[in-house]
């Protein structure tokens, strides 16, 4: 059953999701579930059969398709088994497999995770006598550097010591010496894979294909595993081992190999290849990611080593890329070999200080004069030889990587170099684009070369060479842009013909970007990014040009492709150059209004592609705040260009998509690896993207918390933003009056109001004072309650920061109270912090008279939720009153005293002194205090959780300081929110604002001024059975708990469904089920219900969807009846009514169609007197539902 129904089932990844109370970043239920139940039931199970069982479960996570959720937290529960001798080497395959094959496709961090989770099982669970070393080597070469099992990791610090613990103890292989017995068995079998590694085959063609990497890899890291091991063993024997012997041991053969390249012609290509190759794996598996290699002794015994042979090894590779020795095109991954281990070489060279080691400079000389002379070289034309052809290939390729040198590595002062000169002077003349011909392969009889000899095999050779000639004109390009002309300019003194014709240069690039795969572009959009700004001015249409063939490649990329963001990167880097924005702008032309294109076009892909926003917007704030030397020569001040396309900045602010509960799900997911920190090994050594759509509105939030209201742009910007927002804010609520919860609407809302809020303490009096019109009228809008408190917040700093501005405050009190319904509570819960607002205030005997005044006469409105706010802005009020000893307050002292002495002391648990008790408790009014609250944390995450916000909503303070591409200012000091705030929960208070949950609705039928959802579920669980979620509710309000569903989808008059809606609720219907819940707005359904919607659940169920929606009621037991006159309807007076009864009322004019009748379980029809035999709809429907109340209210006193 388990390892067939049981992992069927576990394969559903929607099984996963975190339970409603967790927060995000928590391990699901199941996943913990999962982890105990494995390691109980392998406990239980008979020691023999423990074997078999974990291998047929590990055999099942290879047998199927698994996605990468299931797999992670199978994985993770394998690992959290608790140590037992159960896998031998059929365990280990089977863990391969799952490595191998069943993760392949899956997401990189997740992958990572389950590799780390799958290595960790593999030390837990594995017979160490049933295994060996080569057989454990294997398995560990499944496992992915650069996702899991890299050096340096706590991972990788437990694998060297489960090596260390257990290194008697392993199964020796056919093959292992049996002496040496003085050392570790990890020692013995590392020294013999490299020997055995590095002997080469007798007789092997020099044309022969590279060997695989596989060997290498294996090798290299099984020298750093018995390296480190060792290490670990010197200081656990307290010894002082500078002589680092095993390694001394592992590296002799190889170094005995690589000091023979240079003077020895004859070694076999095959064994030049595999110690080449193994050198190049040990420096790249070597070096660690968060240390410098000083602190490493490992890396910096092996640095010292490779010195001794680098001299070697240059001139070697030197002879091997310029004397014609590369002729195939296998030897082009040779070629790449000797390039990847000179870059390698040449950061040896200078940590250790160039003049130590060999001399580079008369190597980089040489391979320059080499290269350009081979590419100058011109043979037959019209019958190129395959190995001219090649050479020119690798030529190319190694200025490539010099040109790469020279940048990256400026403290070998490569650039003095006569031959660098050259180089540049070759480049800058060299036939852009130029397209090899495909050569004649007449000599070339051997099946080595018919493969690799197609057309589609010498495109990819081709596209290579095109890309490297890129590569090296981007650095003659990015040298000497400051000389680029704005157009072709033959005068220039520099004689370099890329630079003096920038125009043709241009056109070479679009040219190269329609002949390029998307994978070879990225170089070209390196050259636009230098060009562009120089002919933006002259040559517009040309630029506008290479936008659009640039947004081509880009949008024809799939997101999952790595190349994807590398080259989006590169994309945003030269469109969005601060030059470029400049120029479009200053002219408004076509390439302003093409940016402006492109920006809504980046805005609608990151709805999709998650993470494109956070790549422009990142470039974007750093380049406008903290610009380059060379962004502030070209421009005055580069931070004109936010105010130029605000846009960006204003839609990052709301910015952030609703997901699907799939993609909810992976976000989830990745949070909680995420949560697992440097404890797994995947966090560490995965590239960190911030990728996450918070990241977007915390790159906005920083970059705000950077501006200067002192500063004119800073201010000018600001004042523009908060006019856009406030604006935006308007229009969604004219988009849509009512929305509900957590609805996008709500969200963009809340988002905007904390953007508001940051800004704030920026903006001047004279222009809050313009837009607070704008935010008290926002205040009265229908809102919901986490934007309600930021409205009273910011309404709260403006008035203590000016209290000038009181005189417009108290003018919100002075509309209609039609106008105002419960929207006056924002401002009376403004007047419960009236002491925070008066704290700077000399004068406060008159302001507090007025306040008094206001204050009183709302204490006496009808509505029971104005009149506890009101009594809560009173309480503080007089409380301050009574504090300044006010004469003039004497007279109202017995009224307000005696008055608030019975609220106090109310008799009797009822609603009224539980509410008032309540709303005292509430933390905006007990806990809050708009000062000392004031921080990122308060806004982005307290706040919104203690409102009941989804927790998508939140963003926790710990992404601001993990989103390093801009740090906060050093005079920042508004981050942590206070802990008396922080440490409140949800459950401490109850929302008021919007009517749900404050009052108990035992007898209570005063709260009806308030808008409402209509579905009522809860934002914790959308998946819940409506039915138990309606049951709930009503138990909640004090309702009776009935069966009753009332379908009036046919009915169309809005009149007929208020009237049906108000007497469903007052019989205690468990819902009514309309075509359109389009009706509840229309003022005619509301007169007639009277505010019933918002007690009872609403459903939307049009009427081509009623058959569906029948055929699953009655699924779910319920009993499906007609009210219709037909041949066989039962009387009213004679039917019993089931518990479980949905009832079916008909259209007005034509009744329940006849492909409905055949659906129900039974027909009802009201006996009558008359003549004219047909009552409205409304009073059937109400005889029917007060009939079926009447009998269940007979046996339920009956039961009793």
């Amino acid at each position: 059953f388990i390892i067939g129904p049981f992992m069927d089932a576990l394969s559903e990844s929607s099984l996963y999701g975190r339970s409603p109370g967790q927060l995000i970043g928590a391990c699901p239920p199941l996943g913990m579930k999962l982890q105990k139940f494995l390691s109980t039931y392998l406990t239980l199970l008979p020691e023999e059969e423990r074997s078999s069982f974990l291998l047929k479960f590990i055999q099942k996570m290879t047998s199927r398709h698994w996605s990468a959720v299931p797999i992670l937290f199978l994985s993770m529960a394998l690992a959290c088994i608790p140590s037992c001798k159960t896998l031998d080497t059929e365990g280990l395959h089977a863990l391969r497999d799952v490595l191998q094959c069943t993760m392949i496709t899956h997401q990189i961090l997740l992958r990572g995770a389950a590799q780390c989770f799958l290595l960790q099982t593999a030390m837990h669970l594995t017979d160490v006598e049933k295994v060996s070393l080569p057989e454990i080597s294997s398995f560990l070469m499944s496992l992915r550097p650069e996702e899991s099992l890299s050096r340096g990791t706590i991972l990788w610090m437990e694998l060297c010591d489960w090596l260390y613990t257990h290194d008697r103890c392993f199964r020796k292989s056919i093959n292992c010496h049996v002496e040496h017995q003085e050392r570790s068995s990890l020692s013995v079998y590392v020294h013999a894979l490299v020997e055995d590694y590095l002997k080469a085959p007798a007789s092997t063609r020099e044309n022969c294909f590279m060997p695989d990497w596989f060997e290498a890899k294996l090798v290299a890291t099984m020298i750093l595993l018995a390296a480190d091991v060792e290490e670990m063993k010197n200081k656990h024997s307290k010894k002082n081992n500078t002589e680092r012997v095993e390694l001394k041991s592992f590296l002799h053969p190889l170094l005995d190999v690589l000091l023979k390249l240079g003077t020895n012609a004859y070694i076999p290509t095959l064994k030049t290849d595999k110690s080449l190759q193994l050198l190049l794996k040990l420096l790249q598996t070597c070096l660690l990611k968060q240390y410098s290699p000083q602190d490493d002794v490992v890396l910096s015994f092996l640095s010292n080593s490779v010195m001794t042979a680098a001299e070697s090894i240059l001139e070697f590779v030197l002879r091997r890329l310029t004397t014609s020795e590369l002729n195939t095109v296998s030897d082009l991954d040779r070629c790449n070999l000797y390039l990847a281990l000179l870059s390698e070489l040449v950061n040896l060279c200078s940590n250790a200080g160039w003049k130590k080691g060999p001399s580079i400079w008369n190597f980089i000389s040489s391979l320059i004069n080499t290269s350009i002379k081979n590419l100058q070289e011109t043979g037959n034309e019209q019958e190129p030889k395959l190995g001219e052809q090649i050479q020119k290939v690798v030529s190319m390729a190694s200025l490539t990587v010099v040109c790469e040198i020279i940048d990256q590595k400026p403290e070998l002062q490569l650039k003095s170099l006569h031959a660098v000169e050259t180089l540049k002077g070759f480049i800058s003349s060299v036939q852009l684009n130029q397209v090899l011909k495909k050569p004649s392969y007449i000599e070339e009889k051997n099946s080595l070369f018919e493969e690799s000899t197609s057309s589609q095999g010498w495109g990819k050779i081709v596209a290579s060479y095109i890309h490297d000639q890129w590569v090296c004109l981007h650095f003659i390009l990015n040298k000497y842009h400051k000389f680029i002309p704005l157009s072709n300019d033959e005068t220039l003194e520099l004689s370099l013909l890329a630079v003096q014709r920038p125009i043709r240069t241009l056109q070479s690039a679009l040219e190269a970007l329609t002949l390029l795969p998307s994978d070879q572009v990225l170089p070209v959009f390196h050259c636009m990014k230098v060009l562009v700004p120089k002919l933006l001015g002259s040559s517009e249409s040309l630029c506008i040009d290479a936008f659009d063939l640039a947004w081509k490649v880009i949008s024809s990329l799939s997101n999952t492709q790595l190349i994807f963001w590398s080259n989006l990167k590169a994309f945003v880097q030269f469109v969005f150059d601060t030059e470029v924005l400049a120029v479009a702008a200053s002219s408004k032309g076509q390439a302003y209004s093409k940016i402006k294109e492109i920006i809504l076009k980046l805005v609608e892909m990151s709805t999709a592609r998650t993470g494109v926003f956070n790549t422009v917007l990142s470039y974007c704030c750093q380049s406008w705040l903290f610009p380059t030397a060379d962004d502030t020569g070209a421009l005055e001040n580069p931070f004109s260009n936010a105010g130029n396309y605000s846009e960006l900045i204003t839609e990052a602010c709301v910015f952030g998509m609703v997901f699907r509960r799939d993609q909810r799900l992976i976000q989830d997911v990745h949070a909680f690896v995420e949560n697992l920190g440097d404890e797994c090994a995947a966090n560490v050594v995965t590239e960190s993207t911030n990728r996450d759509d918070h990241y977007v509105r915390v790159c906005a939030v920083k970059f705000l918390c950077w501006l200067d209201g002192s500063n004119t742009l800073h201010k000018m910007f600001m004042e523009d933003l908060v006019i856009k927002l406030l604006d935006k804010d308007e229009l969604v609520s004219k988009s849509r009056t009512r929305y509900y919860v957590n609805s996008l609407q709500h969200r963009i809302k809340n988002r905007l109001w904390q953007t508001l809020l940051v800004i704030f303490p920026k903006l001047d009096q004279n222009f809050l004072t313009g837009t607070l019109d704008k935010i008290f009228q926002a205040g009265f809008g229908n809102n919901q309650a986490s934007i309600k408190y930021l409205i009273e917040w910011i309404i709260i700093l403006i008035l203590h920061r000016y209290p000038q501005c009181l005189e417009k405050f108290w003018n919100c009190f002075c509309y209609g109270e039609e106008k105002l319904k419960t929207s006056i509570c924002t401002f009376l819960s403004v007047l419960s912090h009236f002491d925070i607002i008066l704290e700077n205030t000399s004068e406060k005997k008159p302001i507090l008279k007025k306040a008094l005044l206001v204050v009183l006469q709302w204490c006496f409105n009808h509505n029971f939720s104005v009149r506890l706010y009101a009594l809560v802005a009173l309480k503080k009020i007089w409380g301050m009153c009574k504090a300044l000893y006010v004469e003039e307050f004497e007279a109202l002292t017995p009224v307000i005293e005696s008055s608030l002495h019975q609220v106090e002391n109310m008799h009797g648990a009822g609603n009224a002194r539980k509410n008032w008790q309540r709303i005292q408790d509430h933390f905006f009014f007990a806990t809050f205090h708009p000062l000392k609250d004031y921080s990122l944390e308060t806004i982005f995450y307290t706040l919104p959780r203690l409102s009941e916000l989804v927790e998508d909503e939140w963003i926790p303070l710990c992404k601001f300081t993990r989103y390093t591409d801009i740090s906060l200012p050093a005079a920042f000091h508004w981050l942590h929110s206070r802990t008396e705030l922080l440490n409140l929960k949800p459950s401490d208070w109850s929302q008021q604002d919007m009517g749900s949950d404050l009052v108990e609705m035992d007898n209570q039928t005063e709260w009806t001024d308030v808008q409402k959802k209509i579905i009522p579920w809860k934002n914790s669980s959308p998946d819940l059975d409506l039915e138990l979620v309606f049951q709930d509710r009503a138990a909640k309000l004090g309702k009776s708990n009935s069966r009753l569903i009332v379908v009036a989808s046919l009915i169309d008059k809005p009149t007929n469904l208020g009237g049906l809606c108000r007497t469903s609720e007052i019989f205690g219907a468990s819902a009514l089920v309309v075509g359109s819940l389009h009706y509840i707005n229309d003022k005619q359904f509301q007169h007639l219900s009277v505010s019933a919607e918002q007690w009872l659940p609403l459903v939307e169920v049009k009427p081509s969807q009623l058959v569906n929606y029948l055929q699953q009621k009655k699924t779910e037991g319920y009993t499906i009846i007609g009210v219709e006159q037909t041949a066989k309807s039962s009387e009213l007076t004679e039917y019993c009514f089931p518990e479980k009864s949905l009832l079916l009322l008909g259209n007005e004019h034509e009744g329940i169609p006849a492909n409905l009748i055949q659906h129900l379980d039974v027909c009802v029809e009201i006996p009558q007197q008359g003549i004219i035999r047909s009552l409205n709809v409304h009073v059937s429907g109400a005889l029917l539902i007060w009939e079926y109340t009447r009998q269940q209210l007979i046996k339920q006193k009956q039961l009793k």
